[in-house]
C-alpha cells in the first residue's frame, strides 16, 4: 500500500440497491473525480457540500445523475482529500465509475485500506480501527453499541491514564539512574510499589472484561435437552419468538438437532433443539439421541428441561447430573401452567410455561447471569472484545508482576526498568504506537474492499 496514491473502491455492499457509493481518497481525489463527472458551469469544489453532477462515459454521454461530496483533508475519514459519489445502485453504473477512476490515475483500494490510512494518518487509534470492523459485522444492537463505544475511543481512554502512570514511573527510575553518582534516592521501594499497584489493577480490570466481551463479540451455543415430550421444541420456539421447530404431542417428534440464531440480552445465541433423550427404539432415533449428547458437550450452556407437573424420572436426574458435570447448565421446569410438583418446586428449577410465556423473561435473565456474570460492565469505561487485546494486557500484567518482584527483591533499578519497558511494549502494540507491519496487515485485511 502506497500512501501517496489516490485509491478508489465501492463502499456499499455488492448487489442492486437504491444507492451505491464510490469513494476516492488521496491527493488527486478531486482531479480523478473531475475526469468522469460533469458539473454545472462555474462549479467550484466546496468541502462538505453535497452537489448534483452527471456521471459521463468516455464520449461525454450521460450515464447517471449522481450526488458528489468532497471532504477536505484532514477533516475526512482518512484525513486525506476524500470524494464520495452516490450513484443509483446499479452494479453496471458502479463498475463504470470505478473503471473511469482507474483510467484517470486512481488505484483500486486494498481490503481495509481506507481505515488503514485513517490509522496511519492519526485519525483513529488501532483499537478504534478494529472497532470499525466489529461495528460493520454486528448482528445485535448491543454488539453495535459496544463497537460504537470502542470506535469512540473507550478502550484508548481507559488505557491512556494507565500508560501515562507507567511512563511516569519509567521517567522516575531513569532519573534515579542518571543521579546515581550523587547518591540521590529518587524513589523508595514502597513508593515504587505504590505506583505499580494502581497500574496493575487498571490493566487487570480491562483484561478481566474480556470474559464478557468475548460473549458479546462471538456469542455462544445454547443446547436444550430433556426427555421426549417435556416441551423442548416449544421452549425453543418461545425463546426464538417464532415457530421454527415442529411441535406435537407425539413423543420423539424431534429426531435430529435443529438450530437457529437469536439474541438474548444483546448477546448472539445459537439455540439448539435436540432429540428427546430416552432408550432409543430404532436406528434413526438412536442417532438423534447421540447428537443430543454431542450438542450438550459442544454448547456453552445447557438448558435441561423437565415436566414441572410430573415427578422427576431417573432419566431427568441423569441428564441434570451429566449437564452439570460438563459445564454451565440451568434446570428448567416447563409446563408450570399445569401445576408444579413439590419435588420440582424445591429442586432449584426455573419454572416456565412455553405455552403461556410465564417465566420466560426470568429464564432469559437466568441465562444471562449464567453466561455473563460480568454483564454489568459499562462499555463506556472500556470493554475488551478482542483476543489480541486480552493477550497483550495479560503480557503487560506479567511484566508488572516481575517488576513488583524485582522491587521486593531489592534488585537494581536498571533491571527494574527492563520489566517496566516490557510492560510498556504490549500497551504500545495494543494502541498502535509501536506495532509490527504483520499485525497491521492481519487486522486490516479482515475489512471489506471499500472500507
Amino acid at each position: 500500500m502506497t500512501a501517496g496514491d489516490t485509491i478508489v473502491a465501492i463502499s456499499t455492499p455488492p448487489g442492486v440497491g437504491g444507492i451505491g457509493v464510490v469513494r476516492l481518497s488521496g491527493p488527486a481525489a478531486r482531479e480523478v473525480a473531475s475526469a468522469f463527472l460533469r458539473f454545472d458551469h462555474g462549479h467550484q469544489w466546496q468541502a462538505r457540500i453535497a452537489e448534483l453532477a452527471s456521471l459521463i462515459d468516455e464520449g461525454g454521454a450521460l450515464v447517471d445523475q449522481v450526488v458528489v461530496t468532497w471532504f477536505a483533508a484532514p477533516r475526512s475519514y482518512t484525513a486525506e482529500d476524500v470524494v464520495e459519489i452516490s450513484c443509483h445502485g446499479s452494479p453496471v453504473v458502479l463498475r463504470h465509475s470505478i473503471d473511469r477512476a482507474l483510467a484517470a490515475g486512481a488505484r483500486l483500494a486494498e481490503p481495509g485500506e481506507f481505515t488503514l490510512r485513517a490509522f496511519v494518518n492519526g485519525r483513529i487509534s488501532l483499537p478504534e480501527a478494529e472497532a470499525v470492523h466489529d461495528l460493520i459485522t454486528a448482528t445485535t444492537l448491543h454488539q453495535a453499541k459496544i463497537a460504537a463505544q470502542q470506535l469512540g475511543g473507550s478502550v484508548s481512554r481507559a488505557i491512556a491514564p494507565l500508560k501515562a502512570q507507567l511512563l511516569e514511573l519509567v521517567a522516575l527510575l531513569e532519573a534515579g539512574i542518571d543521579f546515581a553518582e550523587d547518591d540521590i534516592d529518587v524513589a523508595s521501594a514502597s513508593d515504587i510499589l505504590a505506583r505499580i499497584r494502581p497500574i496493575r489493577l487498571g490493566i487487570d480490570r480491562l483484561a478481566a472484561s474480556y470474559a464478557y466481551g468475548k460473549l458479546v463479540h462471538d456469542g455462544l451455543t445454547l443446547a436444550i435437552v430433556g426427555r421426549p415430550n417435556v416441551g423442548k421444541s416449544s421452549l425453543f420456539n418461545c425463546l426464538l419468538e417464532q415457530d421454527r421447530a415442529i411441535v406435537t404431542e407425539i413423543p420423539g417428534t424431534t429426531r435430529d438437532t435443529v438450530s437457529e440464531r437469536a439474541s438474548i440480552g444483546g448477546i448472539p445465541v445459537k439455540l439448539v433443539d435436540t432429540a428427546g433423550v430416552r432408550e432409543a427404539t430404532d436406528k434413526v432415533e438412536k442417532l438423534g439421541v447421540e447428537r443430543s449428547y454431542q450438542a450438550m458437550a459442544d454448547s456453552g450452556l445447557t438448558l435441561v428441561v423437565v415436566d414441572a407437573s410430573q415427578p422427576l424420572t431417573a432419566e431427568d436426574v441423569s441428564l441434570l447430573e451429566k449437564a452439570g458435570s460438563q459445564g454451565p447448565s440451568i434446570a428448567v421446569a416447563n409446563k408450570c401452567d399445569l401445576g408444579i410438583t413439590a419435588e420440582v418446586r424445591g429442586g432449584g428449577f426455573t419454572p416456565v410455561s412455553a405455552i403461556s410465556g410465564d417465566g420466560i423473561d426470568a429464564l432469559r435473565r437466568a441465562i444471562l447471569q449464567a453466561i455473563s456474570p460480568q454483564g454489568t460492565i459499562s462499555p463506556e469505561s472500556g470493554l475488551i472484545t478482542s483476543l489480541r487485546h486480552e493477550r497483550l494486557l495479560r503480557e503487560c500484567l506479567e511484566a508488572l508482576d516481575h517488576a513488583a518482584l524485582a522491587v521486593e527483591s531489592g534488585l537494581p533499578h536498571e533491571l527494574l526498568l527492563l520489566d517496566c519497558y516490557a510492560a510498556l511494549r504490549p500497551i504500545d502494540a495494543l494502541t498502535g504506537a509501536t506495532t509490527a507491519d504483520d499485525i497491521l496487515n492481519r487486522i486490516f485485511s479482515t475489512f471489506c474492499i471499500g472500507k
